[in-house]
């Protein structure tokens, strides 16, 4: 069954997964535009403007997360590469699937296992339990645990770990996740990394929020601690970037 992105549907989440920060964030504004009334300039004058920044940033944040989720053609998966048919796709999220539909779509004559590494014990973020509560599972997913997918060794032609492998926080978790990945892929078979990055055009949009990403340095310790080589590195976006990687250095 084919599944289209709806207009704005990438912003509109967000908003809708997050919205208590929003409304937080308002509150605070609102706060201390009505209490500056009780302070005499420069005082007065700086609480404006922190106030008109913190608006501006979260304004600013929302466009720009139009542009990354709905308008660059993310969701289009036009970097993915479809030369190969009649392939074994794995898609692995961490409880909230947006791609599964999209990448069955694409490889039409392919079989696509989706994983879900979701637990919530440690992945206790309240927009994960909301985007779950809104968007059923893709069909017959399997949850799993990040250091075993159940699924048999050299099995799978293409790995997708799409915006979701940053939500392993320990960096030993997350090594031996991409190790687990490692021995699934076939010897040509290639898996994709997808991630924001902790670095400056996401500071400069997420503000503190960049810091649930990882460092470009920390997925280069990871995929080299995992033994896995770097055969392509797209920039997607200044915000989005992708890691094609094999186990054997494979080229083009």
């Amino acid at each position: 069954m084919k599944q289209v992105r709806k207009p704005f549907q990438g912003v509109l989440n967000i908003i809708r997964f997050n919205w208590h920060f929003y409304i937080i964030a308002l509150c605070l504004v609102l706060v201390m535009f009505y209490t500056s009334g009780y302070f005499e300039n420069p005082y007065t004058s700086f609480i404006y403007i922190f106030g008109v920044l913190v608006l501006g940033s979260i304004i600013f944040s929302l466009f720009t997360s139009l542009y990354i989720y709905d308008l660059s053609g993310l969701y289009s998966l036009y970097w993915i590469d479809q030369n190969s048919k009649d392939n074994i796709i794995v898609n692995i999220n961490a409880g909230f699937d947006e791609t599964s539909y999209l990448l069955q779509d694409k490889f039409k004559n392919s079989e696509l296992i989706a994983l879900d590494f979701y637990d919530p014990e440690k992945h206790t973020e309240v927009s994960i339990k909301r985007a779950r509560k809104a968007y059923p599972p893709f069909p017959k997913t399997k949850q799993i645990k990040t250091s075993n997918t159940e699924l048999a060794d050299n099995s799978a032609d293409i790995i997708f770990v799409i915006l979701s492998a940053h939500e392993i926080r320990n960096e030993n978790e997350r090594t031996a996740f991409f190790n687990e990945l490692k021995r699934v892929i076939k010897p040509k078979g290639l898996i994709y990394v997808t991630e924001h990055l902790r670095d400056l055009p996401n500071f400069l949009v997420y503000n503190i929020g960049s810091f649930h990403f990882h460092t470009r340095a920390s997925w280069l310790k990871t995929f080299n601690d995992a033994h896995l080589k770097i055969r392509q590195e797209i920039k997607l976006t200044p915000f989005i970037s992708t890691f094609i990687l094999d186990k054997n250095g494979n080229t083009h």
